[in-house]
C-alpha cells in the first residue's frame, strides 16, 4: 500500500472537495418556513463556569458530563481512548460518564422527552432519532459559540477556521448550527480489489459494462451485488439517488429535499430506479432482505458477494472479520445512460455522522466543550487512524498512513475532481419520508417492484408531507 501524505490531503485538496460538494458556497441548509417551537430553555440547574481565554465556553470545571456514542461502523475507541482522555486532561475534576448503544432512539429519545438528557449525543444508525424534531422541540444546543470559540489546539484560529468550509451551515436549522457532521464519508461500490485483480475484472464505467461484469461474477458462483434489507436499505436509497444525481445533476436531489412537486417522478429518478430495479431482479440474493448489514458484509469478506453499496466506514466496521488478503476499494456508481450530465467518475461524498449537545441536559456547555475537543487536530488525527475515516478538520490526516480502503477513496475523489457532490438531506429533515424510502427501495430491489411504482409511491409520500402544515419545512438552495 502506498502512503498518502501531506501533499495529497492538504488544505487545498479539502477546500476543493468542499467547494465541489457545495459546502464552500452559500449555506446548503436554508431557513425553516416557521420558527422552531419549544420556547426559552430553563437553565436554572445547568452547570456554568466563568468564561476566560482558557475556558471560552464557560464550562464548570467540576461539573460531570455524560456522553452517548453510537456503536456502529466507526466503533467507539475514538471516544473512550482519545476524546474522553483529552477532555479529562483539560478538565481533570470533571467526571465523564460514557455509554454506547446501537439503538440511539430507544436509549436516548425517552430521556430527552423526560428532561433527563445526556450532554453530548452521537445520533446515528438505523435507529437514529428524528433530528429535525429534536431541533423543533428546542432540545439541541445552538453551536454558534462553539464555532466562534478558539480552536482547542490550533493557536490563532477559531474552531470554524479549522474546518472544511460550510461545516457549521451543513448542520444548521433555522439559520443556526445545531448539528456537528464530523465524519467525511465517501460512498460508492465497495469491493475486494484482490478478488477483482485475481479474476481480471475491470471496474465498470457504463451500465452495460456493469451488467456484463455482473454476469461474469455470477457465472463464477459469486453474488454480484448485495445489501442488507433488514437494516441497511439506506445504502440502497443512496446508491439509487446518487445515480439519479449523476443522470440529472444534484439539482434533482435538491428538488427532492425541497419537496418540489414531481421531484420523485422526474426522468432522472425514474431512469435510476429502472436500472437498479433490474440489478435487483437479476443479481441480488433475495435472502438478503432478512439479513442485517454485518451479515451481508461478512459474506463479502468471504468473497461470496462482489459489490456492496456503502460508505467509507465499512472498512473499519469489518476490521475484525477482514482476512489479510481482502483489500477494500471503492468505485463510482457507473453511468446509467449515455447522456448522464455528470461523468462516470463523479462521486458522492459528504460530511455526516451527527453529534450534538443537548440544550436541556445538566451540562450543555460541557457538551459543547466535548465537541470542541473532538474538533481538535489531535483528536481528529487519532479518529482517522482508529476509524479509517476522514473528518471535517482540515489537515488532520496529514502524514497519516491510510488504509487500503481510504487510500482508494481518496484516489476516487481526486479523479472525480470538481464532480464530487453532497447528495440529499430529506431523510434527515423528514424521518417519516426517509423511512418510506427504505421500504420502497426494498420493494423495488427484492420484490420485483417496478420503477414507476417506486417513483409514484415516493412522490405521493413527498407531497403528503408537503401539504402537512404540522411539519416544519426546510429549504435547500
Amino acid at each position: 500500500m502506498s502512503d498518502i501524505t501531506n501533499s495529497e490531503l492538504d488544505r487545498r485538496t479539502l477546500l476543493r472537495r468542499a467547494a465541489a460538494v457545495g459546502l464552500a458556497a452559500t449555506p446548503a441548509v436554508g431557513m425553516l418556513s416557521a420558527c422552531v417551537g419549544g420556547g426559552e430553555e430553563d437553565t436554572t440547574d445547568q452547570a456554568t463556569g466563568t468564561k476566560s481565554a482558557d475556558n471560552p465556553l464557560g464550562v464548570d470545571p467540576k461539573a460531570p458530563i455524560e456522553i452517548v456514542i453510537f456503536d456502529g461502523g466507526l466503533g467507539t475507541k475514538y471516544a473512550t481512548d482519545v476524546d474522553t482522555p483529552l477532555y479529562n486532561k483539560k478538565w481533570p475534576e470533571s467526571k465523564v460518564a460514557y455509554s454506547a448503544t446501537q439503538e440511539i432512539s430507544t436509549t436516548v429519545q425517552p430521556r430527552l422527552n423526560a428532561g433527563d438528557a445526556p450532554d453530548m449525543i452521537n445520533n446515528s444508525g438505523a435507529k437514529m432519532m428524528d433530528f429535525g424534531a429534536i431541533v423543533a422541540a428546542g432540545q439541541a444546543q445552538d453551536l454558534t459559540e462553539l464555532y466562534a470559540a478558539p480552536s482547542f489546539d490550533i493557536p490563532g484560529k477559531t474552531v470554524a477556521e479549522t474546518l472544511v468550509p460550510g461545516t457549521a451551515e451543513w448542520g444548521s436549522y433555522t439559520g443556526k448550527p445545531y448539528a456537528l457532521n464530523y465524519s467525511y464519508t465517501v460512498f460508492g461500490l465497495w469491493h475486494n480489489a484482490t478478488l477483482f485483480e485475481k479474476n481480471g475484472w475491470a471496474l465498470p464505467a457504463t451500465w452495460a459494462e456493469f451488467t456484463a461484469l455482473c454476469d461474469k461474477i455470477q457465472a463464477a458462483g459469486i453474488v454480484p451485488f448485495g445489501y442488507a434489507g433488514a437494516n441497511a436499505a439506506y445504502y440502497m436509497v443512496r446508491a439509487l439517488l446518487t445515480s439519479a444525481g449523476k443522470i440529472g445533476t444534484e439539482q434533482v436531489l435538491k428538488d427532492i429535499d425541497n419537496l418540489k412537486p414531481g421531484a420523485w417522478t422526474a426522468p432522472a429518478v425514474l431512469e435510476a430506479a429502472k436500472a437498479w430495479g433490474e440489478i435487483g431482479k437479476k443479481y441480488l440474493d433475495k435472502s438478503f432482505l432478512g439479513l442485517k448489514h454485518t451479515e451481508v458484509q461478512l459474506q463479502q469478506n468471504q468473497d461470496k458477494v462482489a459489490f456492496y453499496p456503502c460508505g467509507s466506514w465499512l472498512e473499519n466496521e469489518q476490521a475484525k472479520d477482514t482476512p489479510p488478503t481482502f483489500k477494500y476499494a471503492v468505485a463510482p456508481y457507473p453511468s446509467v445512460t449515455t447522456s448522464d450530465k455528470l461523468p462516470a467518475a463523479a462521486m458522492n461524498a459528504a460530511a455526516g455522522e451527527i453529534y450534538f449537545a443537548s440544550s436541556k441536559g445538566k451540562n450543555p456547555r460541557g457538551g459543547m466543550e466535548y465537541l470542541r475537543v473532538m474538533l481538535s487536530k489531535e483528536a481528529a488525527t487519532e479518529f482517522t487512524k482508529l476509524t479509517k475515516s476522514l473528518t471535517v478538520v482540515l489537515g488532520a490526516a496529514d502524514g497519516v498512513e491510510l488504509s487500503p480502503g481510504l487510500t482508494s477513496a481518496n484516489a476516487a475523489l481526486t479523479k472525480a475532481g470538481k464532480d464530487v457532490f453532497m447528495g440529499y438531506l430529506f431523510d434527515t429533515w423528514y424521518k417519516k419520508l426517509g423511512d418510506e424510502s427504505l421500504s420502497a427501495v426494498n420493494d423495488l430491489m427484492f420484490k420485483g417492484g417496478d420503477a414507476q411504482k417506486f417513483c409514484d409511491r415516493m412522490e405521493a409520500a413527498s407531497q403528503a408531507l408537503a401539504k402537512d402544515s404540522s411539519v416544519q419545512k426546510q429549504i435547500r438552495s
